[in-house]
């Protein structure tokens, strides 16, 4: 019983998209390693509290989700992945308790490292906080007014990425603003396969994405030419230093995104928010290689 109690509040949090922000923190932290420096205890602390922070969002976006009517046991998502809340297994009140209880626990660890490194940690953990929570939830509730991709590339991109590297040398860079743009951009289209293929139903249900405001077609366009463009930007990034030259070896993902791409252009897959992940950590575990190596050269 003490099992199955954890393992569903562990699928409720959906652990697997922890491993997107494990990258983004994780470049960041090595981008922001001056002088060779790494300190692997802030490095765990920014990475356990993002984590927190992300679990919260997970369980809150869930939760309004539920409430509004949106997630059932017949929409898309439901049908590949668990989803506790829909099914029964939690209750709504009792995933508002467990979204407060990892709140507390990433404000602590928030407040130790403002103190150590910072009030920019203080701020950038503050707008991570407000964006999870405002998410789904009212009155903002973002993600229905077609903006969520857009937060997605923000938070895992520009945000995730330079408060990672601020933490390791208290300072914000150039590389890591630039390095954050591909990165953000394929988390967000983790979001846009989602909407795309949520497209009829969101429309029922009066809910604005940007596959609802632009169409399918204009959507699927966006999808594949953003693919291209990280992909370009990675070999610009290299070629023109922000990078090293290693990170070329990035290019080794592109067989599975090009893959993804046929899928998505002929026939859009009920899974191509998870393909799509698949897709984002391929690149992103590559360049994260690419930056190890480059720094034990």
């Amino acid at each position: 019983m003490a099992e199955d109690f954890y393992r569903t509040w562990f699928l409720a949090m959906r652990p697997w998209s922890f491993i997107m922000t494990a990258i983004s923190v994780t470049a960041g932290s090595i981008l922001g390693a001056e002088g060779g420096v790494f300190y692997w205890h802030l490095y765990i602390l920014t990475l356990l509290g993002i984590i927190l922070i992300h679990g919260m969002a997970n369980l809150l976006n869930d939760y309004y989700d539920v409430l509004h009517g949106i997630d059932t046991k017949e929409v898309g998502t439901a049908q590949y992945r668990p989803h506790p809340l829909v099914e029964g297994k939690i209750k709504p009140q009792a995933v508002l308790i467990q979204a407060v209880i990892l709140l507390m626990i990433a404000l602590l660890i928030g407040i130790y490292l403002t103190f150590t490194r910072g009030w920019p940690v203080f701020f950038i953990g503050i707008t991570g906080i407000l964006a999870g929570i405002f998410y789904t939830a009212p009155p903002f509730n973002y993600k229905y007014k077609a903006l969520g991709e857009f937060s997605a590339f923000i938070m895992w991109g520009p945000l995730m990425v330079e408060g990672a590297c601020y933490v390791q040398r208290m300072s914000f860079t150039l590389d890591a603003f630039w390095v954050s743009l591909p990165q953000g951009a394929l988390v967000a289209l983790v979001l846009l396969a989602n909407n795309i293929r949520d497209n009829v139903h969101d429309r029922n249900h009066t809910i604005r994405t940007v596959p609802v405001l632009a169409g399918k077609e204009k959507s699927i366009g966006l999808f594949v030419a953003l693919v291209v463009l990280a992909y370009v930007a990675i070999i610009l990034l290299a070629l023109l230093d922000p990078l090293p030259l290693w990170s070329l070896i990035v290019l080794l993902s592109f067989p599975l995104s090009f893959g993804l791409l046929k899928q998505v252009v002929s026939t859009f897959p009920i899974d191509a928010d998870a393909r799509t992940a698949q897709m984002t950590t391929a690149f992103g575990v590559l360049l994260i290689v690419s930056l190890v190596i480059e720094r034990l050269l």
